[in-house]
């Protein structure tokens, strides 16, 4: 019986058709295992490269391979020892629009590994569509889930809400930060995108008082290098304005701080008395021998250990050193560079600026290593729950490719034995009846017609909720709105006009009690909106000006620590100020959740029986399962205080 058993678990294997997404840390280990496996007809969608930081746990890849494909060369890898089976990479995107619907019924399941949300989302629309068996996983440090997701058997990966980006109002960021992640928020999206990103980009460092216009004024020019100055002149200037002359603005309103701590100013005179920042005139000899990759203020000044917490004098010469090298060896650079986690200057920089910032406020500084994890929203990734992940990945392949559905779980890695168990299977839940892309449930939109456009619905609902890629919407029979390569000249023309139309005023007016209808051609999706027209929105609570219901996130927590993302997961939330972080690979993580059991091992239950982990949370009487790490929790957004325009 047994033998008969292995005969058809060995024929499923080798009959099948498997598309991989993602070949970092989990696409690895998985492609290892699903090779080793048995597996013949893998195919591999990533694309991405290879970096130096993805060596320590991406094992298929060696430092010869940096800046090289990783679906391409995790298949040469795996070849090397199954040169038998069939592995086809596609360097590419998996939203690009060859991997559509078609695309996606040649298999028979479907594997993620991915990264983000919005790519997440893409796929599980794409699945079921095709009617493609989906299995989602995710790992953060110690902690990882598999999820199997087939159509009209189980809940699809959209069926529950995902944790909301924590939000800081600008106001918070630049005025009155009291946690070290406001200020890593304010040197990296602020003052690093000033110095050397887009010139042209709204930014506003200075503090809000109530002078706001000669603080708009004082800061017209502060960040140009003027004819007259020398280079440390400038940085010197720099230097006392964001530190000093801000902070000497921000006191000046009494309301501000009744009941805070309130800042002290710092000035270079202050912090660097005998030294004239000369010091970094040395630091040519320096850049001769260095190549730009390796540039770093830390080598220049001696400074070893990344996990040392830095003095303020020391974050101030790290400042003038990362400045100077960015002015000096990499102008050609300044004006379209963004934070980057990898671009290790960059992080000098902003840890640095976050720190003499801090000191400032009265905030405990942070190492390096540490202000890293937080700007790049880092949780170093753990090798082996990818192995794990992988492994049972397979396993619930393995069931769906021999129909046994009924068979499959859920399966959640713990950091700590619970019950004596690391691995807690769970029954797959059903779907929910009111999700919206699997259950085709109406959505309902309040919104003021007479003051939104089209433009703020398709930017703000449409792609950032609803994640579409090629939106077309819809009024009755009327089109308002469609993206597309084949589009006639005149039709662009006429949808980009309807962009900037106030809703009440479109060739087919949208106001209160309308109906829409917003499809995605490639994902084959479909949503119903029904529009109800309010005026009135807070600002500070409803910044979008515009409330979607029936795709609600959950609210993010309040009481985990500073930003963090996950192997697989982050928002697709963005606003104008700061977008939100879409980060690369396992190394990236979410805040570690508390874990009870949900139910003895080995006892039955119905799908409709066990309560979802959401519901479990709110329930403190309930026995809890864990929560799934590909859920972002703390990811930093900046909201711009109501004022985001279209």
């Amino acid at each position: 019986m047994a033998s008969t058993q292995q005969q058809q678990q060995l024929s499923a294997i080798k009959g099948a058709k498997v598309l991989m997404v993602g070949a970092g840390g989990i696409g690895c280990e998985l492609l290892k295992t699903l090779a080793l496996s048995g597996f013949q007809d893998i195919h591999i969608i990533d694309m991405d490269t290879i970096e130096v930081s993805n060596l320590n746990r991406q094992f298929l890849f060696r430092q010869s391979h940096v800046g090289q494909s990783k679906a391409k060369v995790a298949r040469d890898a795996v070849l090397r020892f199954r040169p038998q089976i069939s592995i086809t990479p596609y360097h590419a995107n998996v939203k690009d629009s060859s991997f559509n619907v078609d695309f996606f019924k040649q298999f028979n399941v479907v594997l993620n590994g991915l990264d983000n949300l919005d790519a997440r989302r893409h796929v599980n629309r794409l699945c079921l569509a095709a009617d493609v068996p989906l299995v989602e996983s995710g790992t953060t440090g110690f902690l990882g889930q598999v999820t199997v997701h087939i159509k009209g058997k189980t809940e699809c990966y959209e069926c529950q809400p995902k944790p909301a980006p924590k939000t800081y109002p600008v106001c918070t960021i630049t005025s009155t930060p009291s946690k070290f992640v406001h200020c890593i928020v304010w040197a990296k999206d602020l003052l690093f995108a000033k110095l050397f990103g887009d010139k042209n980009q709204d930014n506003d460092l200075n503090v809000r008082s109530n002078d706001t216009a000669t603080s708009s004024d004082h800061s017209e020019d502060i960040f140009e290098l003027r004819k007259d100055e020398d280079f440390q002149q400038y940085a010197n200037r720099i230097y006392d304005h964001v530190f000093g002359h801000n902070i000497q603005t921000a006191l000046s309103n009494e309301e501000t701080w009744k009941n805070r701590n309130k800042p002290r100013p710092i000035y270079v005179k202050d912090v660097l008395p005998d030294e004239p920042v000369q010091q970094n005139g040395s630091a040519d000899q320096m850049l001769v021998k260095d190549s730009l990759s390796s540039l770093s203020a830390m080598s220049y000044l001696g400074l070893k250990n990344p996990q040392d917490i830095w003095s303020l004098k020391e974050n101030s010469r790290v400042f003038f050193a990362a400045l100077k090298l960015f002015f000096t060896k990499r102008q050609k650079e300044i004006g379209n560079l963004t934070f980057d986690k990898d671009d290790h200057l960059a992080v000098e920089f902003v840890t640095a600026a976050a720190n003499i910032r801090a000191a400032s406020f009265n905030i405990p500084l942070h190492s390096l290593f540490e202000a890293k994890g937080i700007a790049g929203n880092i949780v170093h990734a753990v090798a082996t729950t990818n192995a794990i992940i992988a492994g049972l990945i397979v396993i619930e392949a393995i069931k769906v490719l021999q129909n046994e559905a009924k068979n499959c779980r859920m399966t959640y890695c713990l950091q700590h034995p619970s019950r004596k168990m690391l691995l807690m299977p769970v029954e797959p839940f059903e779907p929910n009846k009111s999700c919206y892309v699997c259950s085709e449930t109406p959505l309902l939109l309040e919104v003021n017609t007479h003051r939104a456009k089209l433009r703020d619905l398709v930017e703000k609902i449409v792609i950032s909720k609803l994640g579409m890629s090629l939106p077309l919407i819809t009024h009755g029979s009327s089109l308002l709105y469609e993206v597309g390569d084949d589009l006639e000249e005149d039709m662009v023309a006429n949808y980009a006009a309807n962009l900037e139309k106030v809703l009440s005023e479109l060739p087919y007016a949208i106001t209160g009690g309308t109906n829409i209808s917003v499809e995605d051609l490639q994902q084959e999706l479909v949503c119903n909106i029904n529009i109800k027209h309010r005026e009135e929105f807070d600002e500070e609570k409803e910044p979008d000006g515009m409330v979607l219901h029936g795709w609600t996130p959950a609210p993010a927590s309040e009481n985990n620590k500073d930003a963090t993302d996950n192997n697989g997961a982050s928002t697709s939330s963005t606003s104008k100020s700061a977008p939100a972080v879409m980060e690369d690979d396992d190394e990236l993580s979410i805040m570690e959740v508390g874990v009870e059991t949900v139910s003895a091992v080995g006892k039955k239950r119905k799908l409709s029986d066990v309560p979802h982990p959401e519901t479990l949370v709110e329930d403190k009487r309930a026995k809890k399962i864990p929560e799934q790490p590909e859920n972002n929790g703390d990811v930093v957004v900046m909201l711009d205080d109501g004022n985001d325009a279209a």
